[in-house]
């Protein structure tokens, strides 16, 4: 199922099969029925049971349970690619961390629920005093959904193009949120399930045989997965991700784009990656679309002109003094290198890469760039003013009414349009030119081996990647890009760690009172961090260093904050120094340069 929401409080829950089926033709729907719809069905049943029974036999057998577990992970995961594309609020059940749920609706709609699936068990099975009261319920939990899964799953509406996004989405899990550990926290066999979900592909795309026009380009496939397998083969810690996303993950988004040439597939729409991406870590890889309100329209160079021009005009606001970039100043990377601004309650956080995120704010309590721009003009700590005097400003300009009219196509001078306008600029900054931009994507060789080495640590043993996803390494969660992560990571009053006190700001849980929200931070992109000092939502850090430190004790844990909803990991990383200076050297290896910006 796909969850849409279309209005606060109003959701729609929808069949992917039947929405994506309205774009299909009648005539092939037949065939396709009678042919790779029942193969697929039959492959996901027998692994689906597979995973049951083996579940099932722990519930039993509760001296081997661990054994049982694992095989039924590893079902699971050939299980992964169907169920991550076609169901993926069941997937999410199954596949969720170990932290507290909380789902804030409005006032009257806030539910705080309990987490179940593989990576709960995970951790209640693999531990020094496994209780088997809760692992039996945890069991009972997942093979119940499990089996609710197997009896109601439906591929009659599948076609090819479901088939082909949803083996391209597993190409992209892999090296986004697979190859990172994200769902394994305990045992780090993410590497060796991987390789699972690879055999899964292979084994799928084998039922496509007869769709090849080309057969050679069948065997190159084969080929490409079996050297990805190979590669999996590797110790987590020491695992060169880099390597495998440069000469794997992008190598099969081409391989994947010639499988839609030779097939002849056209698309109905575009998902949050655009459709003929080859690269993962490029301004052309994401549908901005997407990310954006659903009104906003196409984003096009003069909608980003005239963007701009309000973006740095001071007339808009009451005091004729401040606009967007009053705070968010190019040179440092659309911030303003204050620990605090004068005017505000936070840290000011970069512009770059914002509109590639779920939600707006600190604490999240905006849900789009338009919304984000309502607050600040209403703040009177900010432009102090309001949406009607906003609008009256800009049709006073006689440039301004000619360009919203050329832009717009003659719509009347809205304030809705003069927000989809600023809105758009800032979507606008999304380079991805960084050095290390241009090292993964062959247009240059300039990296060092620290810097690899840092982006091999940051996706793997120091566990960055889990909460800062690559390629944006913000908190929206590929490879849906549905949500943006907010995270409790216990952050000082004071850059303290004998004598630590918690920042007295309690973040999300201002938005709507909920206790297991207190101290709830969005996570922000780690692109340019370089540049966007001092760090946290109170500035409490001024440097790198500082940062690691800290998330290398384990977080406000670490530094003796203790608080049972913490989300980050408190054990130490035991990062060397060496480790450390490699992470900061990558770090660096993000930045942009924004001069044309």
């Amino acid at each position: 199922m796909i969850l849409f929401k279309y209005s606060k409080g109003a959701y729609f829950v929808i069949s992917l099969f039947i929405i994506f089926g309205i774009f299909s033709s009648c005539s092939k729907e037949k065939e396709e029925k009678t042919s790779f719809n029942i193969q697929m069905k039959e492959q996901f049943i027998s692994d689906i049971t597979m995973a049951i029974n083996h579940l099932d036999s722990a519930k039993t057998d509760t001296s081997n349970v661990k054994k049982y577990f694992l095989q039924s992970r590893k079902y699971f995961k050939k299980i992964e690619p169907i169920l991550a594309s076609l169901d993926i609020e069941n997937y999410g059940f199954l596949n969720q961390p170990n932290i507290l749920k909380v789902e804030e609706e409005d006032f009257t709609d806030i539910k705080t629920k309990k987490p179940s699936g593989y990576q709960v068990l995970e951790e209640e099975i693999f531990t020094e005093n496994m209780n088997s009261v809760r692992v039996n319920k945890h069991l009972n939990l997942v093979s119940n959904r499990l089996k609710l899964i197997r009896k109601n799953t439906s591929f009659n509406h599948l076609k090819t193009y479901h088939f082909l996004w949803l083996f391209r989405k597993s190409i992209v899990q892999i090296a986004l949120t697979g190859i990172t550990g994200f769902d394994s926290p305990v045992l780090e066999n993410s590497l060796e399930e991987s390789k699972i979900v690879y055999q899964s592909l292979k084994t799928y795309l084998s039922i496509f045989q007869n769709e090849f026009n080309n057969p050679a380009l069948l065997k190159k496939w084969n080929y490409e997965i079996e050297a990805s397998i190979k590669d999996l083969n590797a110790d987590f810690n020491t695992f060169n991700r880099y390597d495998f996303i440069k000469n794997h993950t992008h190598k099969q988004l081409d391989l994947w784009n010639q499988i839609v040439n030779d097939w002849h597939v056209s698309f109905p729409f575009e998902l949050a990656i655009k459709n003929k991406a080859i690269s993962l870590f490029s301004k052309d890889t994401y549908n901005h679309t997407y990310f954006s309100d659903r009104n906003s329209g196409e984003m096009t160079p003069q909608k980003i002109t005239l963007g701009k021009k309000l973006f740095y005009d001071t007339n808009l606001s009451s005091d004729k003094k401040t606009s967007c970039a009053t705070c968010h100043h190019a040179d440092k990377a659309f911030t303003d290198g204050l620990k605090i601004g004068a005017k505000v309650t936070r840290n000011t956080p970069t512009l770059l890469y914002s509109g590639l995120q779920k939600a707006f704010f600190y604490d999240k309590r905006a849900g789009s760039l338009e919304g984000q721009i309502i607050a600040v003009i209403e703040n009177k700590n900010e432009f102090h003013t309001d949406l009607e005097t906003l609008r009256q400003v800009v049709t006073q300009d006689s440039i301004y009414t000619k360009s919203f009219a050329e832009v717009f196509k003659n719509q009347k001078v809205g304030n809705a349009e003069i927000r989809n306008a600023i809105a758009s600029y800032i979507r606008s900054l999304a380079p991805f030119d960084s050095k290390f931009d241009r090292n993964i994507n062959t247009i240059e060789n300039t990296l060092t081996q620290n810097e690899i080495n840092g982006f091999n640590l940051f996706n793997g043993k120091a566990k960055c990647a889990t909460c800062h996803f690559a390629p944006v390494f913000n908190g929206t969660v590929p490879p849906n890009y549905r949500e943006s992560e907010i995270e409790f990571i216990g952050v000082p009053e004071q850059n303290d760690t004998i004598n630590a006190i918690i920042s007295s700001d309690l973040g999300r849980y201002h938005v709507y009172k909920t206790p297991e929200r207190k101290h709830f931070f969005k996570t922000p992109t780690v692109r340019n961090a370089g540049k966007t000092a001092p760090y946290m939502h109170n500035g409490v850090y001024n440097t790198l260093e500082d940062v690691m430190d800290f998330y290398n004790r384990g977080g406000g844990i670490g530094i003796g904050i203790h608080n049972e909803y913490q989300t980050l990991p408190s054990d130490a990383l035991d990062l060397t120094n060496q480790e450390i200076k490699d992470i900061i050297s990558f770090i660096h290896s993000l930045e942009d340069d924004i001069e044309a910006y």
